[in-house]
């Protein structure tokens, strides 16, 4: 096992022994022990097919875990439609950079490029993917290189402060809040005709938390122009106290989130971080 990967199976089974007293405290986001619940709540939803078009989420779903619960389990049954053809596939953001999501039918025998700002401690490259490092905006990267890309909760930090968590470059310390319309040209440009880009980013009331920021009705439509899709299809999904569901555009134009590395915009109702996700398919 590499070293890294060794580092943090330990501390996956720290969090894992920490799991009763995460309970004990009120299963509280982002304390020891929620990783442990976040994941398994995550593999379950992905194996039981939990986020399907026009079904309601199962009753307190994920209840106290952030958006990923709803994210993956969303992406997995785009990505496992009949007749869906992967082909080239672009992780931009770095989204799926796990070992449980990585080895997830049909992603452990994907065709998988990797992109993100940085170089990230744990790396699959031994398993077969590749990994590259940069500014989505402006890719090295061939017109028409990838069939199917996949952005999940990334495009909110485009164009922000990301000296925070992924880099360490000052240059990258930016106050754009349009930075995500370059990247969606990008997108556009890199993938095939009739390929399919998947994104997530959180929605609700504008705010912006300085390294992300929340997308609004205007913002999306923005997103969307900026791909000129032949085809879209878009899903909302809200969360309260008893947990995540499908929602209108209407229901979470109010929405609010909580950014865990300041505290604010806390709650108790347990957020993870989103209080409600568009969840967008666009076809080239």
């Amino acid at each position: 096992m590499h070293v890294d990967g060794l580092v943090f199976r330990i501390k996956e089974i720290a969090d894992a022994v920490a799991l009763p007293v995460y309970v004990l405290r009120g299963r509280q986001p982002w304390s020891f022990g929620y990783y442990t619940r976040k994941k398994s709540s995550i593999q379950t939803a992905i194996d039981t097919a939990a986020v399907q078009p026009g079904r309601p989420l199962p009753d307190a779903f994920g209840i106290g875990v952030d958006e990923r619960v709803v994210e993956y389990p969303w992406l997995f049954d785009r990505l496992r439609r009949d007749g869906v053809q992967l082909g080239r596939m672009l992780d931009a953001g770095s989204t799926l950079n796990h070992e449980y999501i990585l080895g997830r039918h049909p992603l452990s025998k994907a065709d998988l490029t990797i992109m993100t700002l940085a170089p990230e401690k744990r790396c699959y490259w031994y398993q077969g993917y590749s990994y590259v490092f940069g500014d989505f905006r402006k890719t090295k990267f061939e017109d028409g290189a990838f069939d199917t890309i996949i952005s999940i909760s990334t495009l909110e930090h485009v164009g922000l402060d990301n000296t925070m968590l992924y880099t360490n470059d000052p240059a990258k310390s930016e106050t754009n809040k349009h930075g995500f319309v370059d990247a969606m040209r990008e997108f556009r440009r890199i993938i095939a005709p009739g390929g399919r880009c998947l994104i997530t980013v959180p929605y609700g009331r504008y705010d912006n938390f300085n390294w992300f920021q929340l997308f609004d009705r205007k913002m999306i439509q923005t997103l969307i122009d900026a791909f000129a899709p032949s085809s879209f299809e878009l899903e909302f999904f809200a969360y309260d106290k008893n947990g995540w569901r499908r929602a209108s555009q209407a229901d979470v134009a109010d929405a609010t989130a909580f950014d865990p590395h300041s505290g604010r915009g806390r709650l108790d109702d347990r957020a993870g971080c989103a209080r409600a996700i568009a969840c967008i398919e666009l076809i080239r």
